[in-house]
């Protein structure tokens, strides 16, 4: 049996163990791909994978669990042990990682409680998840013969809050599911995220998050370590060897010969997890969404990160800097050569069918009638769109005044299925001019959830409730008397393209491609203006003319010999005939 315990140092079988590892989201990356990138991991020299575990992947809606495919984290982790890589597991509540609502499920916006609080409401509902998850990873321990060193308790929560109860509450729903492996909390390096968000008291290994100056941030912790007279190891559990980006935003970009001397740094000095290693892709509607002042950025589909491999999985300079430096420092350590994948420009699919959301409404959405407009998690919904419709009498021969009170996140307006306005959130409750030809005029509002605030104060805001809000206003008064249409976009196979196209409607656009070998490739939306593509059913993710984005990545896993289907929903009345394909991802100039 192995052994791993913490004292003054890591310790593996009774001999000093330094960790070296990095981050890969199972949940990020198709499970074809599972291999490649742990394979290079291990190549580089490490001996450690880490993942977060999203509890809104594994439990969709209350009491309802998945674990199959992309979400099978038994298989990523009996692959890594195959591969002799150890692993770190963070099944924490709350794991911010540019993840939708930082991985709680929106079900619970709906449940009357306190989340990352002891609010007994939020540990009965982490009681049922962890009664799922744990017995999955406790037999995966060292000590069951499996391969993971450590858990995660929770994630920043000093940047968050400063409840022990709540962190220790926690901590013993863990053991209560046989997690026996030591514990960790990770925080900023800084006296006071440590001290509000460890257990230190409770002997549980406090670890640091940064990306650069490790001594000073090692000396921080160590500060902290002797206040408390503890004697542990060092360690950065993730070291941010790049960054995430959001809409309109250029890419972040870190110098590799930099990053590579900085890694080496803190690797001198302690352990490292690098966050990420292989950051791969917010598919579907999974991305997250900062907050800045009283504005929510949500962030892109691609979780490439500037990482250590790219979002397909393939080294960069980063990689082979890092692999030399550690050749060089750590010589007895077993190093390879990377795998490396191709990608195919396959040819043009070409434009089959395309048809109005207004005219395939019925057959994608259950409507609900209601005097008032409810909420997306009203209505039981997650992500996606959701279309509020009702009619408007008009009372004077000029335009009449109408404003949508606090909906979120981005609102399209149209009259008689006639677009009149777009509001983002910092637009939203302005007023919107109505001229109303007739007596009487359908008035739709097609909401979009952009993505959850994944961290920091506005975590728990009234904003992270999505939909219609408070309603609408004509002139001075709500509107009543609402039928609305969910469109999580979980079914597409329902849309009738038999139906009518109008001009300058969303609308979905179906195409077809033939191909004969599987290899990555990426999707060029270049003249699109906002949606979201699916490939054979798949949601690979949104895309938006904003950029910097202007490609998606579609890993060879989604794609299967013969006939492909493609089909774009997007709202903005913009599309091609003919959509192509290219061996990189396409940037915005």
């Amino acid at each position: 049996m192995v052994d791993f315990q913490i004292r003054e140092d890591f310790y593996l079988n009774g001999k000093p163990f330094k960790i070296l590892s990095g981050a890969i989201h199972y949940f990020r990356v198709h499970p074809d791909d599972w291999y490649h990138s742990l394979y290079n991991l291990k190549a580089m020299g490490f001996n450690t994978v880490e993942t977060y575990v999203p509890w809104n992947l594994h439990e969709p809606q209350k009491g309802q669990f998945q674990s199959e495919g992309m979400l099978d984290l038994e298989a990523f982790l009996q692959l890594a042990q195959d591969l002799g890589l150890y692993a770190i597991v963070r099944p924490s509540p709350y794991i911010c990682a540019e993840w939708e609502w930082g991985g709680l499920p929106a079900w619970l916006l709906k449940e009357d409680l306190r989340v990352r609080s002891s609010d007994e409401r939020f540990l009965a509902h982490l009681d049922d998840y962890y009664a799922h998850l744990l017995p999955k990873l406790a037999k995966r321990q060292l000590a069951n013969g499996g391969n993971i060193l450590m858990f995660q308790v929770e994630n920043e929560y000093g940047s968050y809050g400063e409840e022990k109860a709540y962190l220790k509450a926690v901590a013993d729903l863990m053991r209560k599911y046989g997690l026996s492996a030591p514990f960790f909390t990770s925080d900023g390096p800084w006296r006071a995220c440590l001290r509000a968000g460890s257990l230190i008291e409770e002997d549980i290994l406090v670890t640091g998050n940064f990306g650069s100056k490790a001594s000073e941030n090692f000396s921080q912790m160590q500060d902290f370590f002797d206040e408390y007279g503890k004697k542990w190891p060092l360690m950065c559990m993730e070291f941010w060897d790049g960054w995430f980006n959001r809409w309109g935003d250029e890419i972040v970009r870190r110098d590799p010969e930099e990053l590579a001397q900085a890694v080496m740094d803190t690797i001198e000095r302690g352990s490292i997890n690098l966050y990420m290693f292989h950051g791969g892709t917010n598919f579907g509607f999974m991305n997250g969404c900062s907050a800045r002042g009283q504005k929510d950025l949500p962030q892109v589909t691609s979780y490439d990160y500037d990482a250590i491999l790219d979002e397909a999985g393939n080294p960069t300079r980063k990689f082979y800097l890092i692999q030399e430096k550690m050749k060089e420092a750590y010589p007895d350590l077993d190093y390879a050569e990377p795998l490396v994948k191709p990608a195919r420009a396959y040819s043009v699919a070409s434009l089959q069918a395309k048809v109005s959301l207004f005219s395939t409404l019925e057959e994608l959405a259950d409507k609900h009638s209601s005097f008032y407009p409810q909420s997306m998690e009203d209505l039981g919904q997650n992500t996606g769109y959701t279309l509020y419709q009702t009619q408007l009498e008009r009372d004077k021969e000029e335009a009449e005044r109408f404003r949508v009170i606090d909906a979120r996140d981005r609102i399209q307006v149209f009259r008689d299925q006639e677009w009149v306005a777009t509001q983002y959130q910092e637009e939203i409750g302005e007023d919107i001019w109505l001229d109303l030809p007739e007596k009487t005029s359908e008035i739709s509002v097609l909401v979009e959830n952009m993505g959850r605030v994944n961290y920091g104060h506005k975590l728990t805001a009234p904003t992270q409730t999505k939909g219609l809000g408070r309603g609408a206003m004509a002139d001075l008064h709500f509107i009543g008397q609402w039928d609305i249409y969910p469109l999580p976009l979980d079914n597409i196979a329902a849309i009738d393209f038999t139906k009518e196209w109008q001009e300058g409607h969303p609308a979905f656009y179906r195409y077809f491609l033939n191909i004969d070998d599987l290899e990555d490739t990426y999707l060029n939306m270049t003249g699109f203006g906002k949606g979201v593509v699916f490939i054979n059913q798949h949601n690979i993710g949104r895309f938006w003319e904003k950029g910097p984005h202007l490609s998606l990545y579609v890993p060879k896993g989604y794609l299967k010999k013969g006939e492909n289907e493609i089909v774009v929903f997007e709202t903005e009345g913009r599309y091609r005939e003919n959509v192509t394909f290219s061996r990189e991802p396409v940037y915005k100039d």
